[in-house]
């Protein structure tokens, strides 16, 4: 069948009562963004038999809809599972669910997902064809996964618009069209009388209420967890506890949800007030109605936000390594918190999946303070309900989150070089410097990153690490490889190499001649300090804030911040290596002082004699790679991984472009 990549055309389904298969198998929260286009579905065939594929942990969210005939539960998860997916119970259930589906013989069959996976890509394609539809739809993205759909469109990745408006795309294309974004739970009339009664009980003992006569309490749920899925999504508790006790202070009545597993004992232990606790106490239809009778929502990524989405009640949204700007709720009368860094969102990238549990140190997190909550509390009270004036005094919210914004706007548009997707600034080393003494007289923070065939070897697989490249303030080429690349590949031309150990001694002349201070972090203990005496001798009036070992790890993530906070420096030099040193900064940047942070590899290495560099020869010959290797044979795999795959993946993607 042809693949046609339709947008905006309504198809004509083969029968005015189709058949119509929806499969979406996925979380909670996913299955409620494709409530809208199951929605437009019945309306456009309200006599249409329409099946829905979920997983079975889903299925009571649709199990009252009046949307959907059927519902057909598969255990999608265990399938992935290769200890799991061979097991003769699990092979018999799934030969069994395709059998049953080749039986009703659909007439067109909607892929919600995006195709982000050979694997899944290939379950799509073979439940489509087992189906017997004669209509696919779908997202297609670049490439020929998506090859198996009949009618697609476009996916422009995660977050390029949210999942709810993917869905009702691709429910388009079979003339479904609707403008209504509206999520929907249904909801018992059980639930909604059992929910009616817990809210007057409540009531009738709140512990921060003021006496009567006044209005009652606004009740303000909050769900501090984010199921079994990720734990790094969760906002710290302490942070809840500092917005719930602010909030109950001013008169609102605290209820914490969820399982017994998602934190709330840690919540309460942190108040100082009191907060009703149901969690672990209701079901998944008692807490939306639950949710319809609250004045206000507060929690992270979870499919108990989206229910919350879906009550109608107004949310307030902290998101962390997850995409906010796909399944963060709708801004009518909600409020989405999420820290503005270039590794953040971290678990979804372009079109497939990145750190899917997030990274250890939770950064992006941490990023999102109490106060900022509290604010955009203040902005969803203005319509919800009404808090009584407090007599504390919040702390003001820093106002370095809004530097990069401010930065962003005044930089200069300067050419770029796509190579493999991973993007370059054409600068000399002299414009580089100048750029560099440009973000300091701006302020910053401002990432710096030398690129060189390695690193865009490692970007290929890893899509956090592109992504942090790709937003960086300045990257430029450190590797010959790199500007024959550009040339062959007929991209803008990259005028010269810029190394990163020359880029050090020209930010240290330059702190010298102008007064700026730099800090040394990284490489092995005693090293940095090493670099820094070696360029004393050279640069006697060199500006050095500190030099510290210090580590990439997690938990030395905050001293280490501490550290550089009290130096207060112009420029941090971070020598990590890649991709952790690009990675650190771009978590931190936006804690530390510095105006200019860039990563330098083994610069500090060379600097201070602990490695030996190719001499001027080889450099001119481009064969510092095989100098290091006979210095360093240890690093022969590194180097085997990066140069000749460099190679090929060059080539193979000049070949693709002709």
């Amino acid at each position: 069948m042809p693949n046609n990549v339709m947008k905006n055309q309504a198809l004509t389904c083969p029968s005015p009562n189709p058949k119509i298969l929806v499969i979406k198998l996925a979380d909670l929260g996913d299955v409620l963004t494709a409530t809208p286009a199951l929605r437009a579905l019945r309306s456009a065939y309200p006599d249409a038999r329409i099946d829905l594929l979920l997983t079975h942990h889903t299925l009571p969210a649709m199990q009252y809809s009046t949307l959907i005939n059927n519902l057909i539960p598969s255990d999608n998860f265990r399938f992935f599972n290769p200890k799991e997916a061979l097991k003769p119970g699990l092979l018999k259930e799934g030969w069994a669910l395709l059998r049953q589906l080749r039986r009703q013989k659909y007439d067109a069959v909607l892929v919600l997902h995006h195709l982000s996976s050979r694997a899944g890509a290939l379950k799509y394609a073979a439940i489509a064809r087992v189906s017997g539809a004669k209509i696919t739809a779908g997202l297609k993205p670049p490439g020929r996964r998506g090859n198996f759909l009949t009618h697609a469109v476009p996916d422009k990745g995660f977050g390029a618009q949210r999942e709810i408006d993917y869905w009702l795309a691709v429910a388009a294309l079979l003339g479904a069209s609707s403008d209504d974004r509206q999520m929907e739970l249904a909801v018992s009339p059980d639930d909604e009388a059992w929910a009616a009664q817990t809210i007057s009980r409540l009531q009738s003992h709140p512990p921060t209420c003021p006496p009567a006569p006044l209005p009652p309490c606004p009740l303000i749920i909050i769900h501090p967890g984010s199921g079994k899925f990720s734990a790094a999504r969760r906002w710290p508790a302490k942070n809840f506890a500092a917005v719930a006790d602010a909030l109950s202070e001013k008169g609102a009545q605290i209820i914490l949800v969820g399982t017994q597993d998602d934190g709330a004992d840690a919540v309460q232990t942190a108040m100082k007030s009191k907060a009703f606790d149901l969690s672990g106490q209701t079901s998944l239809h008692q807490l939306a109605a639950l949710l319809r009778r609250a004045n206000l929502f507060i929690g992270g990524d979870s499919g108990v936000t989206h229910i919350a989405a879906a009550s109608g009640v107004p949310v307030l949204a902290i998101f962390g390594p997850t995409n906010a700007a796909a399944w963060g709720p709708s801004e009518k009368n909600n409020v989405t918190l999420q820290a503005d860094i270039p590794c953040a969102p971290c678990a979804y990238v372009n079109y497939g999946v990145g750190l899917r549990y997030g990274c250890p140190a939770k950064t992006c997190l941490k990023l999102v303070t109490p106060e900022q909550a509290l604010d955009a509390t203040e902005k969803l009270s203005a319509f919800s309900f009404q808090l009584s004036a407090s007599s504390s005094q919040r702390s003001a919210v820093s106002g370095r989150r809004s530097r990069r914004h401010s930065s962003r706007a005044s930089e200069a548009p300067i050419p770029k070089a796509n190579i493999l997707g991973v993007r370059l600034h054409t600068v000399t080393a002299k414009q580089a410097l100048a750029q560099i003494e440009a973000f300091i007289a701006e302020g910053g923070p401002h990432q710096v990153t030398t690129v060189n065939p390695e690193f865009i070897v490692a970007a290929q697989k890893d899509r956090v690490f592109r992504q942090i490249i790709n937003r960086a303030s300045l990257a430029f080429a450190d590797g010959a490889g790199v500007l024959k690349a550009a040339k062959w590949l007929k991209q803008p031309a990259l005028p010269e190499r810029i190394p990163g150990v020359d880029t050090v001694e020209a930010l240290a002349a330059l702190s010298a001649q102008k007064g700026y201070k730099i800090y040394f972090l990284g490489a092995m203990p005693g090293v940095a300090e090493k670099a820094v005496a070696t360029l004393q001798k050279r640069y006697p009036e060199m500006k050095v804030a500190g030099a510290f070992a210090g580590s990439p790890r997690a938990e030395d993530e905050d001293e280490i911040v501490a550290k550089i906070q009290a130096a207060n420096p112009d420029i941090a030099l971070v020598a990590y290596g890649a991709p952790q040193q690009d990675k650190w900064i771009a978590r931190n940047m936006y804690r530390l002082p510095a105006s200019v942070l860039m990563g330098v590899g083994g610069a500090f290495d060379f600097i201070s004699g602990a490695a030996q560099r190719a001499p001027k020869w080889a450099q001119q010959l481009n064969l510092e790679w095989l100098h290091r290797l006979i210095y360093q044979p240890w690093r022969w795999r590194r180097i085997w991984n990066a140069v000749p795959r460099f190679i090929w993946l060059v080539f193979w993607s000049k070949r693709m472009g002709e």
